[in-house]
């Protein structure tokens, strides 16, 4: 496939995910100073499910795709997973749970269908439905946590230190984006169904946004 026909098809998944803006109550309710204490308990230990499963499904990528640029990619983010892990830690730290009480909390189905289809994904898909994905969605997926790092510092009063976790999703590495876009041009030209990848990517989109509606569940 021609770069501009790889350029065509992630502007196309970009343009699919933006679609009617949904919002986000749970970032919006965070930001008024309307969310119950509790459920920065319960975004955390979902949280700790989902980065957990997200690094396993990098690895298996990684495992299953080892040649570059495929295996860079995958590579490099099943270690910025590992990285978001740690910090997020220092999030639960700031709430007083360790990771015991992380990994005891009951997850919400609906919170962890989002890694769980990812899952899936790195089982059954191709290099290039993961690395499209990536790229439709880093954007929109940086913002949301962009806003939660914000609103925990100006309306909780969190540390600089206790939302490193949310910092370090809010803004991809154009080299990530750039190694994705290689990863995507390989991909389809060895034959990769570019119509599958772009189902990937919004199956992406709508879970993330499914993780967070399912935060604000039984807020009236």
């Amino acid at each position: 496939m021609y770069d501009e026909d790889v350029t065509d098809l992630i502007a196309s998944a970009r343009e699919q995910v933006a679609g009617p803006v949904a919002g986000n109550r749970f970032l919006d309710l965070l930001e008024a100073g309307l969310l119950p204490e509790e459920r920065l308990g319960t975004l955390a230990g979902e949280l700790y499910r989902l980065v957990r499963s997200d690094l396993r499904s990098c690895a298996l990528l990684a495992s299953r795709f080892p040649s570059p640029p495929a295996g860079g990619l995958f590579l490099s983010m099943a270690q910025g997973e590992g990285e978001a892990l740690r910090l997020l830690l220092d999030f639960a730290a700031a709430l007083g749970m360790d990771e015991k009480r992380l990994a005891a909390h009951e997850p919400s189905p609906l919170a962890q269908a989002y890694p769980a289809y990812l899952t899936q994904t790195a089982l059954h898909g191709t290099q290039s439905d993961m690395a499209l994905a990536l790229l439709a969605n880093a954007g929109e997926s940086g913002r949301h946590y962009a806003r939660a790092a914000d609103a925990l510092r100006s309306r909780c009063g969190f540390s600089d230190v206790s939302v490193g976790h949310f910092l370090y999703f809010a803004d991809t590495p154009q080299e990530l984006l750039d190694q994705a876009a290689a990863v995507l041009r390989e991909g389809l030209a060895r034959g990769d169904d570019p119509t599958e990848a772009l189902r990937t990517a919004r199956m992406v989109h709508g879970y993330e946004a499914l993780f967070w509606s399912s935060l604000t569940e039984g807020i009236d």
